[in-house]
């Protein structure tokens, strides 16, 4: 049976698209994720958020107030959902960091933002913003740690969700033959660094990664 490692623990629907495929799974979680204790200002109409992990930061200060009233500018589908859930108004979306810059330099030049963002942030969106003389003010909330481990075996597919993961995964482990399937291009371009079998998902999901290893698993001869 051809086996596939997450290197992110999936949820149960996620898992469960995977078993009825007949794969098999191994997951584990490449990266750690650390809230930081920082004072998240209030006093902004607009924030942005690359991640679900700088809205969770943002939620966890936030109970007492009335969200309706901030505008996020947000990185995701799944980044989106979360906030909607909690009663922000999500403005825009994008798919990338760079798209979502894109945007607020062109429609939102003259207003004023926080950037809520992680310790191992891109550039692309602080330089493209200041580029364009958009005001934003950038607070990190959370850091992204190696979660490392050993595994004494190949994979014929290793799904990964960032290029760190990649990093962590290679602390302790070789890529061998196995196919990479990565969720976006960023993460895709450190997988070229390691290895020639790779595969970038249609659209930048987790659901998406799995669907593209499924049937690129079941259907390679």
């Amino acid at each position: 049976m051809k086996t596939v490692l997450s290197t992110k623990m999936l949820s149960p629907s996620q898992k469960e698209l995977f078993l009825n495929s007949g794969l098999g799974l191994v997951e584990y979680d490449a990266l750690k994720i650390e809230l930081l204790d920082v004072k998240i200002p209030f006093n902004y109409s607009n924030y942005i958020f690359t991640s679900k992990n700088g809205v969770k930061a943002f939620l966890n200060q936030a109970n007492e107030l009335d969200l309706s009233k901030y505008n996020a500018f947000c990185v995701g589908e799944k980044t989106k959902s979360l906030l909607e859930e909690n009663g922000v108004k999500v403005v825009e979306m994008a798919e990338n960091a760079s798209e979502l810059a894109e945007i607020i330099a062109k429609n939102h030049q003259n207003e004023s933002f926080l950037f809520l963002c992680g310790n191992k942030r891109r550039d692309e969106l602080p330089d493209t913003l200041a580029e364009n003389n958009v005001w934003y003010k950038e607070l990190e909330v959370y850091r992204t740690l190696l979660n490392p481990k050993a595994f004494q075996r190949d994979f014929d597919g290793i799904l990964f969700f960032s290029p760190s993961g990649i990093r962590s995964y290679l602390l302790e482990n070789t890529l061998g033959n196995s196919t990479l399937f990565c969720i976006g291009e960023t993460t895709a371009n450190e997988a070229k660094k390691h290895s020639k079998n790779s595969i970038v998902a249609n659209k930048p999901t987790v659901e998406n990664v799995l669907v593209q290893a499924i049937k690129e698993m079941l259907f390679r001869t």
